[in-house]
């Protein structure tokens, strides 16, 4: 029987933490700013999931939905190579995700993550959970411990 993106998450998380659950909401989050305003929290504490792609290299950074990732950051994250965007396929077929509901972990093909600092000014953050209708509040440490990341500072343009 296949799992579904969600019981993929809510498996993983269940080895990590069992207090760890996905919020369920009755209508889809495709961007940050509609993730906010379901929670009445800040768009930055949205962690957007995005994947790149480097020749045949792929890395995600997690970032704060309030901050725009510099294109410096993503050559060094590819150590000099240029990284574009990974398109919708790539990243369902990289991810196991849609587009607007990429969890950071339970990946079906592991790339490295690099999450960004950005985040670390919140006590609690959400990360998509698989499914457009789902997040999942974290920590900052819970999501570095829960991803394997490398911090890095995807907003820093220098």
């Amino acid at each position: 029987m296949k799992t579904s993106p969600l019981q993929r998450v809510e498996h993983f998380v269940q080895q990590f933490d069992p207090a760890l659950v996905p919020l369920i909401f009755p209508e889809p989050m495709k961007t940050s700013e509609a993730a906010a305003d379901a929670l009445g929290v800040e768009v930055g504490q949205i962690a957007k999931s995005i994947l790149f792609r480097a020749q045949d290299q792929y890395a995600m950074i997690v970032a704060a939905g309030d901050v725009r990732i510099h294109a410096k950051q993503i050559k060094a994250v590819f150590q000099g190579a240029k990284g574009k965007m990974a398109s919708p396929d790539e990243v369902e077929a990289v991810t196991g995700f849609q587009v607007g509901a990429v969890c950071p972990f339970a990946l079906l093909q592991e790339v490295p993550i690099f999450v960004d600092a950005s985040l670390q000014r919140f006590d609690v953050v959400y990360t998509a959970a698989g499914i457009a209708e789902s997040l999942l509040a974290v920590t900052y440490e819970q999501l570095l411990a829960l991803t394997k990341a490398q911090v890095i500072d995807a907003a820093s343009a220098e």
